[in-house]
């Protein structure tokens, strides 16, 4: 298939014979390239913070995935031709039942995403909006430039920021009472 047109409204199945090389989204049929590759220091702290979580899941019924890793946001009556297909930089995952092969089919438990010049808007304001209406209960939004991680938890379908850490803080999460998180190693 020829690379998607911006301009045309896409399907999950669309999506999946795009062979082109490159990373893409869809938010509400709309497809957004997500190239160039994020820059090394991104890369670090997302290594840093998936580790984290790693470590700490290890034992526990909750997976954690990193990008690229495809979650798909069906609503009732779309299925496999959901028109929202996104790649969080680290996606958690506690229903079993919302992993098949291809990804996650439903909504994570817990989405990370480190802004990128190329994608801050992007992460701010379409993926904001897509996990808060999708019922995702925590989402954070890393800012490695100013070194800060603002937490927003799900309050009554809405998101309400938790609190915004810096680089001195202890990052902590509801979902997960004994995680904590020491953001100066983070961004070190």
């Amino acid at each position: 298939m020829a690379m998607p047109n911006p301009v045309n409204r896409y399907t999950y199945r669309d999506y999946l014979q795009w062979d082109d090389g490159e990373r893409w989204e869809l938010i509400n049929g709309v497809p957004y390239n997500m190239s160039p590759a994020p820059s090394r220091v991104h890369q670090k702290v997302l290594g840093e913070i998936f580790r984290a979580f790693g470590n700490y899941l290890n034992d526990k019924s909750c997976d954690v995935y990193l990008a690229p890793f495809d979650v798909r946001l069906p609503s009732q009556d779309q299925a496999d031709d959901t028109d929202n297909v996104v790649q969080p930089d680290i996606s958690i995952i506690c229903d079993p039942d919302k992993l098949d092969d291809k990804g996650c089919n439903g909504n994570p438990d817990l989405i990370v995403e480190v802004l990128s010049p190329s994608t801050a808007k992007h992460d701010r304001l379409r993926k904001f909006e897509l996990y808060e209406e999708n019922g995702v209960q925590e989402y954070w939004i890393v800012d490695i430039s100013n070194e800060t991680v603002e937490v927003l938890s799900l309050n009554q379908g809405q998101y309400e920021r938790d609190n915004v850490y810096g680089n001195e803080d202890e990052i902590t999460t509801h979902l997960f009472e004994s995680f904590s998180l020491d953001l100066g190693a983070v961004f070190s």
